[in-house]
């Protein structure tokens, strides 16, 4: 089992992002993971740096550290030869520490470039183009390519890794979890859903399975359930609301009857590490082995300090 940091790009700006994962190698994780947002969820956040420069910041600041997006939309606001280019770029400088966190977007960031935001069914398909144009890149030389949605003419990258980076697929749901194991090297998910698992299995993945987990550390529950809901209150929307609405202020509006104590419901809050504990395994159960501890309470560095000394060591 591996363990990861969420670094939460929409609450801090990129020197604290940095510093924050520079302790996370201090505190014995084993990666970091960034969201790849151009707007913050919510305007009590505050931020949104250019995920691309806090990694490679990052890479030059960190020697064992692993790296991830998560996610990554190629197919709207980038075109997917551009994220080919970074993602190997990123992997030469950090000594193959990357992995590509792919999935389909959030209207939040993707309609800043003015284009339309087609539905689920047709990001769906930009996905399974855009990973096409990805993995034909990463073969070298120069490429073209005809999709229905996405084209690519006469582009080579020139700096290629040795190791090519994983490229983890975000799935919701079994067509997204197939795509990951046929178009991808990787699995990222948000729930424990063994179904997940077993579709990008069966459809061939063998590679690593990440999975994000809503927590919440501060002195006492109240506190932590308190932050989560000023700051993360978006999560309960649900991702039918994440992914279509477009700008922090709708965020707001949607999420106002979302209570403290549905929060609690949500995250695990507090002090206590057996809550923290069970919440692993149960992803772990399900057959994820790379989790990526989401805080949303209000102490960056307290929470690093109980995972060293109260999870790492019992799990």
């Amino acid at each position: 089992m591996r363990f990861g940091y969420k670094l939460m790009a929409e609450g801090f700006g990129p020197k604290e992002l940095i510093r924050q994962a520079v302790r996370a190698e201090q505190a014995g994780f084993d990666f970091v993971e960034i969201s790849d947002h151009y707007h913050p969820w919510l305007e009590e956040q505050g931020h949104s740096p250019f995920a691309w420069n806090v990694l490679s910041a990052i890479a030059a600041r960190t020697d064992r550290l692993g790296l991830a997006t998560g996610v990554t939309c190629p197919t709207v606001r980038y075109h997917p030869a551009i994220i080919a280019q970074a993602a190997a770029t990123l992997a030469i400088i950090s000594d193959g520490r990357f992995t590509l966190g792919i999935g389909s977007g959030e209207r939040l960031n993707e309609h800043v470039v003015g284009r339309p935001w087609p539905g689920i069914d047709v990001r769906q398909e930009m996905l399974a183009e855009a990973l096409d144009i990805i993995n034909l890149l990463w073969q070298g030389g120069y490429r073209s390519y005809q999709g229905k949605h996405l084209q690519l003419e006469d582009a080579r990258v020139w700096d290629l890794p040795e190791t090519l980076p994983v490229v983890a697929v975000a799935a919701g749901g079994s067509q997204a979890a197939t795509l990951a194991g046929t178009h991808g090297s990787g699995l990222f998910a948000t729930e424990p859903r063994a179904d997940l698992v077993t579709a990008f299995e069966k459809a061939g993945g063998d590679g690593p399975k990440y999975a994000e987990i809503p927590m919440a550390w501060a002195p006492t529950a109240d506190a932590a359930a308190e932050e989560a809901h000023r700051t993360s209150r978006w999560a309960l929307t649900g991702w039918k609301v994440m992914a279509e609405l477009p700008n922090p202020v709708n965020f707001d509006a949607a999420s106002q009857t979302v209570r403290v104590e549905d929060v609690r419901e949500k995250f695990v809050c507090g002090p206590d590490a057996q809550p923290y504990l069970d919440a692993a395994r149960t992803y772990a159960e399900a057959g994820f082995d790379h989790l990526v501890l989401q805080n949303a309470g209000p102490d960056p560095d307290g929470f690093m300090d109980f995972f060293q000394s109260e999870i790492k060591p019992r799990w």
